[in-house]
């Protein structure tokens, strides 16, 4: 479960940081130099690989839910009174929290 929120916190601070980086790359557009057009250069294709690595993040997220959904709905196949009952609980214990406030 940590592992879960750490790949989703790496994620958002991966798009901020994606974020943050073009922008630079357009604030500094008009900027002349060799040494400004090298930065310019490494930070694009630092861009690239970033955007790949967290693509292929995102891919795995998805498959993982899809594997999840697949285990579930073979539970709930296999047995569906334990599935009513777990859903009934949970409702149970939901409405008993949401009744106290």
């Amino acid at each position: 479960m940590n592992t879960e929120v750490t790949k989703d916190k790496l994620a958002a601070d991966l798009k901020v940081v994606i974020a943050d980086a073009e922008e630079l790359l357009k604030a500094t557009a008009s900027q002349a130099g060799e040494k400004v057009a090298a930065a310019r250069v490494k930070i694009q294709e630092s861009l690239d690989v970033a955007k790949g690595k967290l693509a292929r993040l995102s891919e795995a997220g998805v498959d993982k839910a899809k594997e999840a959904a697949r285990a579930t709905d073979d539970f709930v196949h296999e047995h569906p009174w334990k599935a009513v009952g777990i859903g009934a609980a949970v409702g149970v214990i939901v409405g008993m929290l949401i009744s106290r406030r």
